[in-house]
């Protein structure tokens, strides 16, 4: 099978593919990109599972103050993410490890 064949069976989930819909829920960047990018959060938020696991446990960082870090990580212009691609990876990083993470981060309570 080629490599376009398997790139075909990926799965985007809905929550993702929202990131690059406009109002009408047409993609503002042309699927194979779409496609590439939740790739690459999605592998993201699995290799930081290890590493929050590590934090939280040590008992020194809530999980919660786990998942701000990597969020305020991940929105730094270094990391190659946009903002939103951030929120979804540390979002998918929290389903991952079972963890609450509420919808709007950001919202001071």
């Amino acid at each position: 099978m080629s490599m376009d064949g398997e790139d075909q069976q990926t799965e985007i989930p809905p929550s993702f593919v929202a990131l690059y819909a406009d109002a009408r829920q047409r993609l503002r960047e042309p699927l194979a990109v779409v496609r590439q990018r939740y790739e690459l959060c999605e592998d993201l938020a699995q290799v930081l599972t290890g590493q929050a696991l590590g934090l939280s446990q040590s008992g020194s960082v809530s999980d919660q103050e786990v998942l701000q870090r990597c969020l305020a990580g991940l929105r730094t212009a270094d990391s190659g993410l946009s903002a939103d691609e951030a929120g979804w990876t540390v979002r998918r990083l929290a389903e991952l490890l079972g963890w609450g993470w509420p919808d709007s981060p950001d919202r001071a309570d």
